[in-house]
């Protein structure tokens, strides 16, 4: 599989390009739905092909192609080069620092035991069937859905330094929802099996049974919730629900691709300009965020990113203070760092890599702390659960997050439901409100996979994670009421 790459990076240096790197990606998806008592749909989808990027005269050229042949891979490589030399004739001012990089030899595989594309197919209808038939015996239960879906890509990357890398990564995602009608009313109620890098062996049928019963119940009480509240209350986040709140305030305000104006166009910029590194206040001394490409499991997780730099962990904000960026090899000159991140990824071959978030956690706190004990000292306020609706600026400053169900918290414990709950903040303002988390026994990791970003849009995975988080006086508005 190589050897046509790295013809097509021998090709691209004869040509006098300053760097040349080249992937080939094999592509296989699956995803099973279902609705009520029988499957709805079952899609199965494969895809193959290469790119090719060049750095030529300053400028960057890429094509692809699905036809993997030494006379396509010339045609290639001849197309790109002639698109960075259209590029070169009008150049950036500041032109392209590339970062160095040893050349390595990597081979990568993710930790799938059970391969779900060899699960017979009736096994995940089994799975599916069984979760809705009971959610359906709640009589409020008008809809019960669910799907699973899976994702393999073995991706080869060669690049005219001399590195050969090889990964292989399998990525699966399920979820089971209610909607319950009544009261002149409908709501919905989910629960999302956290998505990993694991095979089949991560679901079990029982536990998917046992969410069944809590979602269909949910679903109902969500039917009779009052109204939230409006005004400022304390309130306690699980970690599903902080995890979406961390990617849109934290994991795009910090890719440096966006903050050099490269996202104008499409979803914005950023708040958190250079001179902030090493200064600025973005949270309480309880926020400590991670950046874990090595992370086990997690949907970034996958050996080396697309400009052949191995993953790696480092903070983007520690004790509240940010430090640094999620970069590429272009990108790490601009704060002065001489390597990557390893951050830039590309979401298919016919794509080209852009800086992409990484897996993003809130660190645990580090003493004893339980979900009941972080409620218990809350005297009025809100307990948000799930992800939902959500709103953030160009910036990634203002913001408002919703929770697939709410509850009201009055004299330290969790009372009756809520609905149309959503918190309104800003970024910095959010996160030095919090003022505990629960420890490391009570925190989990959900995968993200639909982070649409580019323009050609794009659409990248990664992880999230965090345990109930606590912050003090963030203001409550309603959503939809009914």
């Amino acid at each position: 599989m190589f050897d046509l790459l790295k013809l097509a990076c021998d090709k691209a240096a004869q040509a006098g390009c300053q760097f040349a790197d080249a992937r080939f990606l094999s592509i296989q998806k699956q995803r099973v739905v279902s609705r009520d008592h029988a499957l709805s749909s079952c899609s199965d989808s494969e895809d193959r092909g290469f790119g090719v990027r060049v750095l030529c005269r300053g400028a960057w050229g890429f094509a692809s192609s699905p036809t993997y042949t030494a006379a396509e891979i010339e045609k290639v490589v001849a197309l790109a080069l002639r698109i960075a030399r259209a590029s070169a004739l009008a150049p950036r001012a500041d032109g392209v620092k590339w970062a160095p990089e040893p050349a390595l030899k990597l081979e990568y595989k993710s930790a799938c035991r059970q391969d779900p594309f060899a699960v017979a197919l009736e096994d995940k209808a089994d799975l599916l069937i069984a979760a809705n038939e009971v959610m359906l015996r709640n009589s409020a239960v008008m809809r019960a859905q669910g799907f699973l879906s899976f994702k393999r890509v073995q991706r080869w990357y060669a690049n005219t330094e001399g590195a050969e890398m090889h990964s292989d990564v399998t990525s699966s995602e399920s979820a089971i929802w209610a909607i319950a009608v009544g009261n002149g009313d409908f709501q919905e109620r989910n629960w999302k099996a956290p998505a990993t890098t694991q095979g089949f062996e991560s679901y079990r049928k029982a536990e998917f049974l046992e969410q069944a019963e809590r979602v269909a119940d949910e679903a109902e009480q969500k039917l009779t919730a009052k109204l939230a509240p409006e005004g400022y209350f304390d309130i306690v986040t699980d970690s599903e629900n902080l995890s979406l709140t961390i990617h849109e305030s934290v994991g795009h305000a910090t890719e440096l691709d966006r903050v050099m104006g490269y996202e104008v166009s499409m979803a914005g910029s950023s708040f958190v300009s250079r001179d902030k590194m090493g200064e600025f206040r973005y949270g309480s001394d309880q926020v400590t965020l991670v950046a874990d490409n090595t992370l086990e499991n997690g949907l970034a997780t996958q050996g080396f990113d697309d400009d052949g730099v191995p993953g790696q962990r480092w903070e983007i904000v520690r004790d509240g203070i940010f430090q640094t960026y999620s970069t590429g090899r272009e990108f790490a000159h601009y704060i002065g760092e001489e390597r990557s991140r390893g951050s830039c990824r590309a979401d298919h071959w016919s794509s080209i890599p852009i800086v992409r978030i990484p897996n993003l956690f809130l660190m645990p706190g580090k003493a004893p702390l339980s979900p009941d004990e972080l409620i218990a000292d809350v005297r009025h306020g809100l307990y948000f659960e799930g992800m939902d609706s959500f709103s953030i600026d160009q910036w990634r400053l203002n913001f408002q997050f919703g929770g697939n169900a709410v509850w009201e918290i009055k004299n330290g414990r969790k009372a009756g439901m809520l609905k149309a709950a959503l918190y309104q903040s800003r970024t910095p303002t959010f996160w030095n409100a919090c003022d505990a988390t629960c420890d490391a026994s009570h925190w989990q990791a959900h995968g993200v996979t639909n982070c649409g970003k580019g323009d050609p849009m794009q659409i990248a995975q990664m992880t999230h994670g965090a345990a109930p988080t606590r912050f003090r006086n963030i203001r409550i508005c309603r959503g939809r009421d009914s």
